[in-house]
């Protein structure tokens, strides 16, 4: 595994990514909540999206020096579009922590098992998936359009049906099963 991060460049790129959205993220809500620096927390803080052009710059630059398109490069994509389509509700949810513990905010407020609340929010986090899915989808495209080859682009277009199988299992798992709870939990009461 460590072989595989040192020896390729988009490999190395996606966990510096996600180290560095997790360093970004604390730096800059450190800055905001701790040291009271509202402006450079959000200066940390919107350094996060720069990230996802770097990698995604960095997959097209590797597929165009002919490198064979592979796990990698569709994790890239994957993690595009997760990064874009979560990184905003990441952002929230580590804020609201923050301002609860340094700030004086309000806690947390965790839905409860089988409401409808709950139920709601599982449906929006299906949204943010799909949304994670076009994106990445669309990355995929785009590289194949104006980076790969023929050869090259059947590697790459597997990765878009494996987005959508998570979308439709995450629909399933999620929503679907939340709503189910929430209607058995609506049963018991009646």
């Amino acid at each position: 595994m460590l072989d595989t991060i040192r020896d390729n460049p988009v490999a190395l790129m996606i966990v510096a990514s996600e180290i560095g959205l997790w360093v970004l993220l604390a730096a800059g809500l450190t800055a905001r909540y701790v040291l009271r620096l509202r402006t450079a927390g959000a200066i940390l803080l919107w350094g996060i999206p720069l990230l996802d052009v770097a990698l995604i710059v960095a997959a097209a630059l590797d597929l165009r020096r002919g490198a064979e398109p592979g796990v990698v490069h569709g994790l890239a994509a994957i993690y595009l579009g997760t990064s874009v389509a979560f990184g905003p509700a990441i952002v929230r949810w580590a804020d609201i922590r923050f301002a609860h513990r340094f700030a004086g905010g309000p806690a947390p407020v965790k839905p409860a098992r089988g409401s409808r609340e709950r139920a709601a929010a599982a449906w929006r986090e299906w949204g943010r998936v799909v949304l994670a899915a076009v994106i990445a989808s669309a990355a995929l495209g785009l590289v194949v359009v104006t980076v790969t080859d023929s050869e090259q682009a059947a590697g790459l277009y597997g990765w878009i049906g494996r987005a959508w199988t998570i979308t439709g299992l995450w629909l399933l798992f999620g929503p679907i099963w939340e709503e189910m709870a929430a209607a058995g939990k609506a049963n018991q009461r009646a």
